[in-house]
């Protein structure tokens, strides 16, 4: 055998043992995701059994969003094939813990333990803004005029803050498509008013952090 062919299968071999090492790794990767991603959605299904809401409409929404976030996160979970599909299931189960935590800081009780913040800002002074004629709140407690909560993140690729809003337009952005010009030109105005104007928040935020 030739120097050259030696190289050659030697190359040959070190690849197929690499191949066969990164796919007997990725079976445990995965199961190690699962578990990860598995304790967020088990914790906020606990939450969400254990909080009524009575008749606070605060209350009442923030845990509703609980909810479409657990049946959202276990059907990620469900489906996921790869590592970053069950992360992705995770932190959807950790947006629900924020709608529960928001909506027990709406009944007056404390917000439970900490979980990794969505990133973005949060409001931090009551604030509003007229789009279309119409006008809109945001505040960093639930109130009459601000019952709906927005954990933060990033919406139509730009970071909204976490706080309590007067209308979720956050979910017309989100699936402007389905939901007719109308929403999203008031989900693009209200951005717009976020990031550029400066009237909606007014400076009236705080940076929170990014996910785990």
């Amino acid at each position: 055998m030739g120097l050259r062919t030696f190289v050659i299968l030697a190359v040959i071999a070190g690849c197929l043992i690499a191949a066969f090492t990164k796919r007997s790794r990725r079976p445990g990767e995965l199961t190690d995701a699962e578990a990860r991603a598995r304790r967020w959605v088990e914790r906020l299904d606990g939450q969400i059994t254990a909080l009524d809401a009575g008749a606070n409409t605060a209350a009442k929404q923030a845990l509703a969003d609980a909810s479409e976030r657990h049946t959202a996160a276990w059907s990620q979970l469900s489906q996921a094939t790869t590592p970053t599909q069950v992360a992705l299931a995770g932190q959807t189960a950790i947006e629900g813990l924020h709608y529960i935590r928001a909506a027990r800081t709406a009944l007056g009780l404390d917000p439970g333990p900490e979980v990794p913040a969505p990133g973005g800002e949060a409001v931090t002074a009551p604030q509003r803004m007229t789009v279309g004629g119409q006008e809109h709140h945001a505040s960093p407690r639930p109130g009459d005029a601000t019952l709906y909560h927005y954990p933060g993140g990033t919406v139509g690729g730009r970071a909204v803050p976490a706080g309590w809003y007067s209308t979720p337009w956050w979910k017309t952005a989100l699936v402007a498509g389905a939901a007719g010009v109308g929403g999203a030109i008031l989900a693009e105005e209200l951005l717009d008013g976020c990031h550029h104007h400066g009237d909606f928040f007014g400076g009236g935020f705080d940076g929170l952090g990014d996910w785990f």
